[in-house]
C-alpha cells in the first residue's frame, strides 16, 4: 500500500469530513514534490507600497455598526503551553494580575459590541485539550454567547508519518501521540468540517477576523472591516515593518505580480535572502480577514481550497523523548492563502497590533510597565520607538514555574530599559527597575527596590 493510501486509510477510521480528506490528500501529494513550495529569493520581488491602516477612512456610525454586525472574531486557541511547562490552554495564562488572555479577548469583544451597538460574535478554534477549560473561562463573561452560533469549533487532526517511509506511525504506549494538528492553515477546512462556516453564513456573518489568542494587539478595527466590505476584498493579511527581531518570521514578497508569504521552510539551502529585512521589509502578523462567502465558493470548486504550500515539521512521535520514532507532521500556514486567493490584499499595520506571547521573555514584557491593560481589554503600549529586548536564560526561566518563582515580586520596571539580559540563576525582588542596557549574571538575588542601570 502506498504511503498516501495508508495515511488516508488511517484518517478514514476517524470518520472525517470530505474536506478534511481532500486537504490531507493534497498535503500528502505535496510531500512527494518538495520543490513545489520552495521560494528562492531571486524569484521574488520586494513589496514596498501597501495601503496602511492609518490612511483608511473612519466609517460613519452606521457603516461601522453594519460592518461589525457582519463580522465574526475567530481566535486560534488550540495550543497547550507545553513549551512553557503548562498542561492546559496557554490562553488561560495570566497576562496581568487576575486577567488571562481569554478574559482580555472577551472584554475586547464586549466593549466593541457596546461601543458600536453591533453583534460581533466570538468563536475559538479549539483543540480537544483546550476546549473544556477555555469555554468555561469565556462563559464567565455574561452576554458573550450568541444564541445562533457556537462559542467554538474544533481544529482537525491527522496521522503523524514515520520519517523513513511516510506511513502512519504506531505508538502503542500512547496512541494519542500518533496524531497531530495540521497547523493553523487548517482553519479553512475546520470551519467547513465543523459546520461553523454554514452556521456563520446562515446567521448573516460575511467576514471573519482571525488571529492568535495570545496576541492581544489583534483587536478588530472598524476601519478595516468597513474597507473590506466597501472594496469587496476576499482576503486581507495584516503585515508590519520588520526589525532585526523579525529575521526568522514569514515575510511578504511578490512573485509574478502576485503577493506571496514566504516561510523559513520554503527557503533553499544557502539562500540568505530570507533575513534581508531591508529588501523584504514586511512580516506576517498572523492577523487576517477572510470573506466567508468567497471561502465557501472556493471550496465548492475545490474542497481543499485555498491552496497552501506544505510545511514539513520534523519531530519525534513522543516530543518529550528524543529517542522515540522520528516523524513528519504535515502543516500549513493560514497566511499563505494570500498567494492563492485572487484579489487578496495586504495591509500595513502598526507593530502594536502584533504583541504575541510565545516565551517567558515575551511574558515578562507583557507583565511589565511597557503595557497597560485597559478596562476594555486592550494592551496599550506605554513606549514609543522600539521596545526593550528581553533575553532570559532558557535553562532557568523557560518554564513558567521557574519564571514565576524568580519574579515572585512581580515584573521589574522596563520603562527606561533598552535591553535586559539575564544569565544563570537570578531571582528578583519587588519594585526592581531596569534602566538602559543591563546584563544580570547569576547566581544572584536582586533586592527589593534595586535599580539596575547599564
Amino acid at each position: 500500500m502506498s504511503y498516501v493510501d495508508a495515511a488516508l486509510a488511517a484518517l478514514t477510521e476517524r470518520d472525517p469530513h470530505p474536506a478534511e480528506v481532500e486537504a490531507f490528500r493534497r498535503r500528502l501529494e505535496q510531500l512527494a514534490e518538495p520543490d513545489s513550495a520552495v521560494l528562492p529569493g531571486d524569484a521574488l520581488e520586494p513589496v514596498t507600497d501597501l495601503p496602511t491602516l492609518d490612511t483608511l477612512d473612519e466609517p460613519s456610525d452606521a457603516a461601522a455598526r453594519d460592518a461589525l454586525d457582519r463580522l465574526a472574531v475567530i481566535k486560534l486557541n488550540g495550543g497547550l503551553g507545553t513549551s512553557m511547562g503548562l498542561d492546559g490552554p496557554k490562553s488561560l495564562l495570566e497576562i496581568k494580575p487576575g486577567t488571562s488572555f481569554l478574559d482580555a479577548v472577551a472584554r475586547q469583544t464586549l466593549a466593541l459590541r457596546e461601543r458600536h451597538g453591533a453583534r460581533l460574535p466570538l468563536l475559538l478554534m479549539d483543540s480537544e485539550g483546550t476546549r473544556g477549560p477555555s469555554l468555561a473561562a469565556l462563559r464567565r463573561h455574561a452576554g458573550l454567547e450568541d444564541p445562533d452560533l457556537p462559542l467554538d469549533f474544533l481544529q482537525g487532526t491527522e496521522p503523524k508519518l514515520r520519517a523513513d517511509d511516510w506511513h502512519p506511525v504506531e505508538w502503542p504506549a500512547d496512541p494519542r501521540l500518533e496524531w497531530c494538528p495540521p497547523g493553523h492553515g487548517d482553519i479553512y477546512t475546520a470551519l467547513t468540517a465543523s459546520g461553523a462556516l454554514e452556521r456563520l453564513l446562515a446567521a448573516g456573518v460575511r467576514w471573519a477576523f482571525v488571529s492568535n489568542s495570545d496576541n492581544l494587539g489583534a483587536v478588530p478595527d472598524v476601519r478595516v472591516a468597513a474597507w473590506l466590505a466597501a472594496q469587496e476584498v476576499p482576503f486581507c493579511l495584516e503585515v508590519a515593518r520588520r526589525t532585526p527581531m523579525d529575521r526568522k518570521g514569514g515575510h511578504l514578497a511578490s512573485r509574478d505580480g502576485s503577493l506571496v508569504l514566504r516561510e523559513t521552510a520554503q527557503v533553499p539551502e544557502g539562500d540568505d535572502s530570507f533575513t534581508d529585512i531591508e529588501r523584504f521589509c514586511f512580516f506576517n502578523t498572523n492577523n487576517l480577514w477572510i470573506d466567508l462567502e468567497h471561502l465557501r465558493a472556493m471550496q465548492s470548486d475545490d474542497p481543499a481550497a485555498p491552496y497552501l504550500p506544505l510545511i514539513v515539521n520534523r519531530k519525534t512521535v513522543d516530543p518529550t523523548d528524543k529517542s522515540s520514532t522520528p516523524v513528519l507532521q504535515l502543516e500549513t500556514a493560514m497566511g499563505a492563502a494570500i498567494g492563492s486567493i485572487r484579489g487578496a490584499r495586504a495591509l500595513e499595520v502598526p507593530r502594536a497590533r502584533f504583541a504575541p506571547v510565545k516565551t517567558t521573555d515575551d511574558l515578562l514584557v507583557a507583565r511589565s510597565d511597557l503595557y497597560d491593560l485597559t478596562d476594555d481589554g486592550r494592551m496599550v503600549p506605554t513606549w514609543s520607538g522600539e521596545a526593550p529586548v528581553v533575553a532570559l536564560d532558557k535553562e532557568t526561566f523557560a518554564m513558567l514555574g521557574d519564571f514565576e518563582r524568580r519574579f515572585a515580586g512581580g515584573a521589574p520596571s522596563l520603562a527606561k530599559a533598552s535591553a535586559l539580559t539575564v544569565t544563570g540563576d537570578v531571582t528578583f525582588g519587588a519594585d526592581v527597575a531596569v534602566e538602559g542596557s543591563v546584563t544580570v549574571e547569576g547566581p544572584r538575588h536582586v533586592e527589593d527596590g534595586e535599580v539596575l542601570a547599564g
